[in-house]
């Protein structure tokens, strides 16, 4: 089923950025706000410990569970924020890396940020999500 949302490229923009500009959702679309993904195993426990692009890896699987359950695929993401938790440049590109191949040609808003920690002990990546669906 092709997704509702609408990616949107800014001619005047620089076309260096991975992703669209902005999305649109048709008005009657449900809007789905999900919580940050965490890269957490089915206990709780953290995986890929010390590792940002499996910890992100893990993230897009968490995201794509919870799109799973509420109606949803990676297809209807509306846009992402992306946290890192680091002060390093390359980590935050490694973690984006695995992000920008999950979405391929969805190449949705996104932002990238670094940070100083996560909520939950050795967390590297955490990845939230909008997402758009007519029902």
């Amino acid at each position: 089923m092709p997704s509702s949302v609408q990616l949107i490229r800014a001619a005047d923009l620089s076309d260096v950025a991975e992703y669209a500009y902005a999305a649109t959702a048709p008005k009657d679309s449900r809007l789905i706000f999900l919580a940050g993904s965490c890269p957490l195993d089915e206990s709780g426990a953290t995986v890929a410990v010390g590792d940002y692009a499996g910890q992100a890896a893990a993230c897009i699987e968490t995201m794509k569970c919870a799109l799973t359950a509420s109606g949803a695929t990676i297809q209807d993401v509306i846009s992402t924020r992306v946290l890192v938790a680091s002060s390093s440049q390359s980590d935050l590109v490694t973690a984006w890396e695995v992000v920008c191949d999950a979405f391929g040609e969805h190449d949705v808003p996104s932002t990238l940020m670094g940070v100083t920690v996560l909520g939950y002990d050795d967390q590297l990546v955490e990845i939230e999500a909008v997402a758009a669906v007519i029902d």
